[in-house]
Parts: C-alpha cells; structure tokens; sequence
C-alpha cells in the first residue's frame, strides 16, 4: 500500500426527516477536540433548518404515536444494536470530544447503550405506571391512560456529548413523541453519527432529527414555533433558559426546566428515573357506563 495514501475525511451532515442535508445556508463551523486540534467541520444549522426538522416530526408523529408500544421497544432495542456495532466509531468520537481516555470514552459508550437498553424496555411499561383506573361515585369506569405531547425540541447537553444525548433523546421517543434535537454546539460530532445509525435502524425517517450549530440561534425559533408542543432545556445556560421558557409560553409548551442533575457536571451515569419519561407525556381520562347486568340490578 502506498504510503502517499491521502484519508478520507468524513463528511458529516444534519439529520432530517430521514435523509442528511447539508445546511441550507451552506455554512460550517470548525469542530476542533480538548486540545484545540481540528477534528471536522460540521454543518451549521439555520432557522430554516429548524423549520423544515419541525415539519419533519410533525410529519412522522401520527405514525410513530399510533405504533404500539411494544412495536416502539423493538425499534428502540435495534438501535443499541446498532449502536452496539458501531461502538469504536463512538468510543474514538467521545474520546476526541471530551478529552477522555479510550478506556473511559468506552465506559461511557457502554453506558450510553445501556441506557438505550433501559428506555426501550419502558416503552410497554410506562402506561402501567402513571395510567390507571380511578376509583369514582357512580356505575362509570373512570381510566386514565399516558399519551405523548407532540412534537419536542431537545437542547441536549453539552458537555456530555453522547451518554447525556441518549439520556435526553431515547425518553422522549420511547413514550411516542417525536424530537428535533439541538446537538452540544462545541461536540456534536457523536450526535450527527448518531444520526447514522438512526437512519439504517428500523426507526422511521422524521421520528427524530439532529441539528447542529449555535444553540442560541437554532433554540429560539423553536421555543416560539407554534407547531412545536414541548421543549426540553438541558442544554441551555440560566439565562438562555429564562428567554426560551418565555418564547415558549406564547403557545403553552411543556417546558422542562434544566436541574442540577441535568449540569454539565452532573453524573449522566446515574440512576435516571422515570422523570424523563413522563416529563412529556399528558393524561387522557376517559369515563365509561358500566351497565346492568341482569333484572338483579348487579353491575360490573
């Protein structure tokens, strides 16, 4: 082999609607490691991206809301298969963005699978736990049943650039809503590979769309678009939260508010919760007659 051989860079690029555009604006910003050194140049997002990744989930909720949640586990569960496969393509990228060692970035791309693992086997459960049958003073069954919020803009962390992704991202679909997600802006390399394998899973195209460049600018027509129906704020500062918790008011969002287990210096390794899971879920209750039985009167 000749040593003269020139690498292929990789090319990396956004991920909408199950295809990988480039920005419409046609810009990039340099992606560059701990140490200052030039790792690629990513594609960076306009608001007319953002626009297009909201239609994108729009587009692909009534499906994936109206699959069934044992049919979205297996989806999911493919998926860290595939990530499972992938796993030194990411070790080598969480490596390079975070400053890790080899031994450590494996250790967090074990945990970011796992956690995958972890969602994908709530998405059959989740119902038993927040739904339920009320009990009510009449002949009525009274049930409550979990339904997704729609469409979610997710600002993920941005420090932790691949286990607090798939801690932000795998909730929010596992319950059936679909996400726009704004990768870390300094480390989003893990994020648009993510889209990678997302996009050669059995997930379908629009279910989840990455986005990558300055938070700020992607975040704020997001907050305020009024076809986005919840926003997750993870990755936003104090200050950028307050602004974006204010542009989502105008059509009632769900917001989820950063928390100190959310900051860039939290233990993504943690014991997550359900909180993430039923952070964008609505209850829907719905009464019903039981009947009669019978000349007696019993009834169910």
């Amino acid at each position: 082999m000749s040593d003269n051989r020139l690498s292929v860079f990789k090319t990396y690029k956004l991920y909408v609607g199950g295809k990988f555009p480039r920005s419409e604006s046609g810009r990039v910003y340099e992606v560059t490691d701990s140490k200052g050194r030039w790792l690629a140049n990513a594609p960076q997002s306009s608001r007319k991206d953002a626009r297009d990744a909201v239609v994108a989930a729009r587009k692909a909720f009534g499906g994936w809301s109206g699959a069934t949640a044992y049919n979205r586990g297996q989806i999911l569960y493919r998926v860290a298969e595939m990530l499972e496969g992938r796993k030194d393509q990411f070790v080598r990228e969480v490596a390079d963005a975070e400053g890790l060692s080899k031994s450590k970035a494996a250790a967090v791309v074990d945990a970011a699978v796992d956690r995958w693992v972890w969602y994908a086997g709530w998405t059959d459960k989740i119902g038993q736990i927040v739904g339920g049958a009320n009990p009510v003073a009449g002949p009525f069954f009274n049930l409550s049943t979990p339904e997704p919020t729609g469409v979610v803009t997710v600002l993920a962390p941005q420090k932790s650039s691949f286990l607090g992704l798939v801690s932000v991202i795998a909730p929010v679909i596992a319950t059936g809503n679909t996400a726009v997600v704004i990768a870390s802006a300094d480390a989003p390399l893990p994020a648009l590979s993510l889209g990678e394998v997302l996009a050669t899973s059995d997930l379908p195209g629009g279910v989840v769309n990455i986005l990558s460049g300055k938070t700020a600018e992607l975040a704020a027509p997001l907050a305020s678009h009024q076809d986005v129906n919840a926003i997750d704020l993870t990755g936003a500062d104090a200050a950028l939260a307050k602004e974006l918790e204010i542009a989502a008011a105008d059509n009632m969002k769900r917001v989820l508010r950063p928390q100190p287990v959310d900051t860039d210096g939290a233990d993504w390794a943690a014991d997550p919760g359900t909180r993430r899971l039923t952070a964008f879920l609505e209850t829907k209750t719905v009464w019903h007659p039981t009947g009669a039985l019978g000349a007696a009167g019993s009834s169910y």
